[in-house]
């Protein structure tokens, strides 16, 4: 069921640099509330005890502030799956906490939330829908890489989650994200319309 107070809860989900906060800045300009799992996760990484868990297992990642280098502690944990997971255990159950009450707070008519670990955590319960966003495995490379990573980080952090084939296959809908940014408003559009969901100027 969706959280009180809204007609739509979507989970959108999808591989690494596949494009969900495009597709979710999309969403939020029709009218959905827009929630970013990633930026609830920077958020918990900034909390002073679970910076001082971090640093104390992987020294090498703090910074003289006292905060965590994120790029650094990003390539030990995408170089070796039982340090992703020594990771995982420490932050994801404070950002699961912080999503569930960021939904429940949020009174807006449909909500997005973009959860790119969103199958991989077993939240599917919590959403009405989930949408899929898809790329190209060559796009996500060259996405990735253009952000500053080698091709071998690159590859690695496609390798870390499940592959958007294997996620567009258990969503209630795909977004194609392969071809020119109008062709993925088109879906979006599409979608949004088949929630009969109001739009910006109805919704305020």
């Amino acid at each position: 069921m969706p959280p009180v107070g809204k007609a739509w809860c979507i989970g959108l989900t999808g591989g690494i640099a596949c494009g969900k906060s495009t597709v979710g800045r999309m969403l939020e300009e029709l009218g959905a509330y827009r929630i970013d799992a990633d930026e609830l996760a920077h958020r918990v990484l900034r909390a002073r005890e679970v910076a001082q868990r971090v640093a104390r297992r992987w020294p090498r990642v703090a910074t003289p502030a006292g905060g965590i280098d994120r790029r650094r502690l990003g390539e030990i944990v995408f170089a070796d799956p039982g340090e992703r997971r020594a990771l995982e255990a420490i932050v994801h159950p404070p950002v699961r906490e912080l999503l569930r009450r960021e939904l429940a707070a949020a009174r807006a008519a449909v909500v997005v939330a973009e959860v790119p670990l969103l199958f991989e955590s077993g939240l599917e319960g919590w959403f009405d829908r989930i949408w899929a966003v898809t790329a190209t495995p060559d796009q996500q490379l060259a996405r990735l890489t253009g952000q500053g990573l080698s091709l071998d980080q690159a590859r690695r952090r496609l390798a870390a989650g499940l592959p958007p084939a294997h996620k567009a296959r258990r969503a209630h809908a795909v977004i194609d994200n392969s071809g020119s940014l109008e062709r993925t408003r088109e879906q979006v559009e599409r979608l949004w319309g088949e929630l009969g969901a109001p739009g910006p100027e109805e919704g305020e």
